[in-house]
């Protein structure tokens, strides 16, 4: 029974060490995500999945060592998630340190143009863009004036607006229909 517990909670390696390697890792992920690409957390398809999956199994033995107690998951967790709450933390003060570690915004369509290049440079699909416009509840590519590449990993899209005929031509047709519906309730009464 003494041997369960010590191996639960006894720490196989120093503290400063189950500190510091989760902190280490930590930052050569942020780094490695941010050279891979906004792309690679924004649209994720199962290739990338399966990288993000196969990332975290690989670096797990640098963040705990040679330690399987429960001690030593906890103050690399904790220490994970405390560098994390610092580096947000600090993040939100600080302007123009996010936009270096977070990257410029992407253009993907402009004026209604879908901007292949920028695709082909951030390793978006068409298929990708397009499902992430429906997500956003555009039938298709052709209603989308803008669609940016934002650092926060997401695609927004700017909606084309319709021009002053197309607004008035609907409007008609809308008064359009409340009349034929009138003439079809008239004339479905009885006569009195």
């Amino acid at each position: 029974m003494e041997k369960l517990w010590s191996d639960l909670f006894v720490l196989n390696l120093p503290v400063a060490e189950k500190i510091l390697r989760p902190v280490l890792i930590y930052f050569f992920l942020v780094l490695g995500l941010r050279f891979a690409g906004k792309r690679e957390l924004a649209q994720l398809n199962p290739f990338d999945l399966v990288v993000l999956l196969t990332l975290s199994n690989t670096v797990q033995n640098g963040i705990i060592g040679d330690d399987n107690s429960v001690t030593g998951a906890v103050l690399g967790a904790g220490s994970l998630l405390v560098v994390n709450y610092v580096v947000v933390r600090l993040l939100f003060g600080h302007q123009r340190l996010e936009e270096r570690i977070a990257g410029d915004p992407d253009v993907l369509v402009d004026g209604g143009r879908i901007l292949h290049d920028r695709l082909r440079s951030e390793l978006v699909t068409l298929p990708e863009l397009v499902s992430a416009a429906h997500r956003q509840g555009f039938g298709s590519l052709e209603e989308v004036e803008r669609a940016v590449l934002e650092p926060g990993e997401t695609i927004s899209f700017i909606g084309k607006k319709p021009d002053v005929a197309t607004l008035q031509f609907h409007e008609v047709t809308s008064r359009l229909d409340q009349i034929v519906r009138q003439v079809a309730e008239l004339a479905a009464r009885p006569p009195a």
